[in-house]
């Protein structure tokens, strides 16, 4: 029978051999005593749990604020619907929102009988977060980069993936140690969506992602245009709120593809607090319609890039 998952601190290692537990040191019983070399064991755990996975993509943004883990919750759906084995693993350590936008709010993961991690499942996706460690959801997450480390390694190589086609991974903003460490586990990563908002501010941060890719050789697969404009709901006039078409002009400027706009949708807003995913429950939508298109980018960039294996999908359009 499964039990509660509880983070406990990291120790320190030693003589170099690889541990032969599949599972995550902080959820080992001989973590307090164990001298094997913690680094090494990583990322043996994190290529093991990863070797099942097909596709990895990170969403990311160097700017806070722009709706990547909309987007991320989103793309997933989309890829989803499409019949594809997809997860989403929330990296976000101080500002985890990927389980409020799918209606997991307030769930605690599981550890299963053989000591992995089981990933909470929401709308035929798997899901771990930050957000499903917490006694509680206020608590803020005050932590040397230390454990940051260990925390990232239990949620890429704790975590019972199983057999999936895409793994979207959503970064914090940023360049920092948590997004170094997470490629740096991941090793070879499929591609990087980049999220930006029109405004001249987010567009620079932008740009400092796409130069971030290429110094850490992470394919691009483009940048997305999020709260591209907003169709007034009451007089029907396009309002530029934002701005407009300043990500296709940095992607342009930079060399890199231009996924798309997602317009500034109220709608979105509402859905996403109220845990159901815009692009699942209004699918007939032009922003739906947006989400749609750019997954179906992801799926096209990394299916040229090839795989390690073959997951079929639940079912085929």
């Amino acid at each position: 029978m499964a039990k509660e998952l509880k983070v406990v601190q990291p120790s320190g290692g030693g003589n170099g051999d690889i541990c032969t537990y599949l599972w995550a040191c902080a959820i080992c019983d001989e973590n307090e005593t164990c001298q094997k070399d913690k680094e090494g064991h990583s990322r043996w755990l994190v290529s093991k749990r990863l070797e099942r996975i097909e596709y990895t993509v990170l969403v990311m943004s160097n700017k806070g604020g722009v709706g990547k883990s909309t987007v991320t919750t989103n793309l997933a759906v989309s890829l989803a619907l499409k019949g594809w084995h997809v997860g989403i693993c929330d990296m976000d350590i101080h500002g985890p929102n990927i389980p409020k936008m799918v209606g997991a709010e307030g769930q605690k993961l599981k550890v299963s009988t053989s000591g992995g991690i089981i990933p909470y499942q929401a709308y035929n996706m798997k899901i771990a977060s930050m957000s499903f460690l917490l006694q509680n959801s206020d608590d803020p997450i005050i932590w040397r980069d230390a454990y940051k480390y260990e925390f990232i390694n239990q949620l890429l190589g704790g975590v019972e993936w199983q057999d999936l086609n895409f793994l979207l991974v959503d970064l914090p903003p940023g360049t920092g140690n948590e997004s170094v460490t997470t490629i740096d586990l991941i090793g070879k990563v499929s591609g990087a969506v980049i999220v930006t908002t029109p405004q001249e501010v987010a567009l620079l941060d932008s740009r400092k992602s796409v130069t971030f890719c290429r110094d850490s050789q992470v394919p691009i697969i483009g940048i997305v245009e999020n709260m591209s404009g907003l169709d007034c709901p009451h007089c029907h006039k396009h309002i530029e709120v934002f701005r407009k078409g300043g990500g296709e002009a940095s992607a342009r400027d930079m060399g890199v593809p231009f996924l798309g706009r997602i317009p500034l949708d109220p709608d979105v807003v509402i859905q996403s607090d109220a845990g159901e995913p815009y692009a699942l429950f209004n699918s007939d939508t032009v922003t739906a319609q947006a989400f749609h298109d750019i997954a179906n980018q992801v799926e096209t960039f990394c299916k040229k890039s090839g795989s390690l294996i073959k997951v079929a999908p639940r079912h085929q359009h």
